[in-house]
């Protein structure tokens, strides 16, 4: 696909941000940076009696496109390759924002939505991909992990969806209290403001066939979310 095709985000009718449209962002770079910064999205499929799905996939971003991969023995993988339409969505969750009232309060967020239709990659694109995969979730993870060998790629469906429709919404900040809350002589002097939320490794735990005198490599030690 050219780059002429790609459009930026919320500019079609069906992404255009309509509820509380200041959150909605347009520029391409806000939607390259929620994508590389998540690590799990989720792929909504209708299989062929209707019924709706939601799958959770690891992914990666290569360029105007979503990387993903499941199994060739998923139908509803295949309904995918087969060109069936899908939404898919990353969501990253910076903190809470608590305001005096319930109906207030709210979430920081990040967020992007893309729609289309997935195509099935074969070759060394395939496995460039996966290799894109691999290392979204842990760089420098590909470099020292035994690669998928042919009867693994044989049963793995690997797909890619162009950013070509897609919607970016952030929300910052602390809460936006009811005026009449923050007058009032009971709610206004309840605790307000924001509960950020960060997302980091804990302690790696090595399996029982690792030897004592492997170190846990550094590019595990060192990884941070974005």
């Amino acid at each position: 696909m050219s780059p002429a095709e790609f459009q930026a985000p919320g500019s079609t009718e069906r992404t255009r941000g309509r509820r509380i449209p200041e959150n909605s962002v347009t520029e391409t770079a806000a939607l390259h940076q929620v994508l590389d910064a998540g690590l799990v999205a989720h792929l909504a499929v209708v299989d062929e009696s209707g019924h709706p799905y939601v799958l959770p996939v690891a992914y990666a971003r290569r360029g105007e496109q979503v990387l993903f991969h499941g199994s060739t023995g998923s139908r509803l993988f295949r309904g995918l390759a087969a060109g069936q339409p899908t939404c898919l969505t990353v969501t990253l969750l910076d903190g809470l924002v608590l305001a005096r009232s319930a109906f207030e309060s709210s979430m920081n967020y990040r967020s992007a939505m893309v729609l289309g239709i997935a195509t099935r990659l074969s070759g060394d694109d395939e496995l460039d991909a996966l290799a894109c995969i691999t290392e979204h979730l842990l760089p420098g993870r590909w470099s020292e992990c035994r690669h998928p060998s042919p009867k693994e790629r044989a049963a793995t469906l690997t797909l890619g969806l162009d950013l070509n429709e897609c919607s970016v919404k952030i929300r910052t900040g602390g809460p936006d209290d009811d005026p009449a809350d923050l007058l009032d002589p009971v709610f206004s002097q309840i605790w307000a403001g924001e509960v950020p939320l960060q997302s980091m490794f804990a302690a790696p735990i090595a399996d029982e066939n690792t030897p004592t005198t492997i170190n846990v490599p550094e590019y595990i030690t060192k990884w941070q979310r974005r």
